[in-house]
């Protein structure tokens, strides 16, 4: 029962990252539209590091 709450909440916070970043990328972009490729390519690895906790943590629980 133990790893299914800490499976839950590595989730939650993934997603909650997942959403600031995107949300901090929107502003950047709308701050700066010349350097959206730059603010994409450094969105995108953030968001896969993430989303890795999730992966670490059903490997590390199971």
């Amino acid at each position: 029962m133990n790893g299914n709450l800490h499976v839950g909440m590595a989730a939650i916070g993934a997603a909650i990252a997942v959403g600031i970043i995107g949300m901090k990328a929107s502003e950047a972009v709308g701050r700066n539209p010349e350097a959206s490729t730059k603010i994409l390519v450094q969105s995108i690895l953030a968001i896969a590091f993430a989303e890795a906790i999730v992966f670490y943590t059903l490997f590390l629980v199971k």
